[in-house]
């Protein structure tokens, strides 16, 4: 099914104004073209591009010059109107379509935030007659704490690349970075040399929304990476990253000096987690979790995590605590002699 007017204008909004990563943007694509396939089936429309192009103008034209849109009568005749006038009760119908299609409660609640963000942005813009999104709920899920592993693991991880050549070196310094930071696999892989502040013992991060943010970088990680700039500079293939007038300058390559991919950072961890024996469920975010809970377990004050990892709100940070506060009382019911019933 071919993209419609009024999903390509949510889109460039999403990307332009919101700042949403390309993934983000992707999920919330798919989720929008199964709602516009089930309002097709419904509807028993089949859109064509000229028909939806002129029904999206013609709204978006009467929105500019404030005059309200002309309800249409049903049947429908082209997709654009049936997502226009949309109601709480098609809204419902979809859910409970995708209900039968057993889904997680996690995967139902973010469908339903992108039909909610979508339609906000559509009552804003005079594309959709009212929000059919303040009638409907999001459904309660269990809380899922973040996964976390131990300080002998992370040391047991961080120990398996090699350092005898640059690629090794490399992947080192990458492993060595995330857990020294807590920064995105996405923050990761879009460092460029120069946000390097090795005399502050520093990084510059740019971060969800394009918000930059200053993190410090631990004295292991650091080294890992001036051990791995050392045999950057000295190996050929890579010369053309020191020449002048080069513009951004990825600080982690791939062997053919392109910048690093999310998914080969998760390929490159996969390796080391099979080299040591670690769990292979243990993802590159893992060591994000890792990192922030090995924090507030050391006395690290839960705002100072927050700054760290770049969060928004405390709330998004505070999870960190429940998975604290779990761990001390699991110690507590098997070290107290009187914890547990007998």
């Amino acid at each position: 099914m071919s993209t419609l007017p009024i999903t390509e204008a949510f889109s460039s909004f999403l990307s332009d104004e919101r700042h949403f990563s390309p993934y983000t943007a992707r999920c919330y694509g798919a989720d929008l073209r199964q709602y516009i396939e089930f309002l097709s089936q419904e509807h028993n429309l089949e859109p064509a591009d000229a028909k939806e192009r002129a029904a999206f103008n013609d709204r978006q034209e009467r929105a500019s010059q404030g005059r309200p849109a002309v309800a249409p009568s049903l049947p429908y005749t082209t997709v654009t109107q049936a997502i226009s006038h949309a109601t709480a009760d098609s809204i419902r119908a979809f859910l409970a379509f995708l209900g039968e299609q057993q889904y997680s409660a996690a995967t139902m609640a973010r469908k339903i935030a992108t039909l909610r963000s979508f339609y906000k942005w559509a009552e804003r813009r005079g594309l959709s007659d009212s929000n059919p999104m303040t009638m409907i709920r999001t459904p309660r899920q269990g809380k899922r704490l973040p996964k976390a592993i131990t300080i002998e693991q992370i040391e047991k991880l961080l120990a398996a690349p090699g350092d005898a050549d640059v690629l090794g070196r490399r992947d080192r310094a990458m492993l060595e970075t995330l857990y020294s930071t807590g920064i995105r696999v996405s923050e990761l892989i879009g460092l460029n040399l120069e946000d390097l502040d090795d005399a502050g013992e520093a990084l510059r991060v740019r971060g969800k929304g394009k918000k930059e943010r200053i993190v410090p970088l631990g004295a292991h990680a650091l080294a890992a990476i001036r051990g791995y700039a050392d045999l950057l500079r000295a190996d050929p293939r890579f010369a053309p990253l020191w020449a002048d007038g080069a513009k951004a300058r990825p600080l982690f390559l791939n062997k053919h000096g392109g910048r690093l991919s999310s998914r080969s950072v998760r390929r490159k961890l996969d390796k080391y987690l099979l080299q040591v024996g670690l769990d292979p469920t243990i993802s590159p975010h893992t060591l994000r979790h890792s990192f922030a809970t090995h924090l507030l377990d050391n006395g690290a004050d839960l705002r100072s995590v927050q700054e760290l990892l770049g969060h928004q709100s405390l709330s998004t940070t505070q999870v960190y605590t429940h998975l604290t506060t779990q761990r001390m009382q699991d110690a507590y019911n098997k070290a107290h002699p009187r914890a547990q019933a007998s």
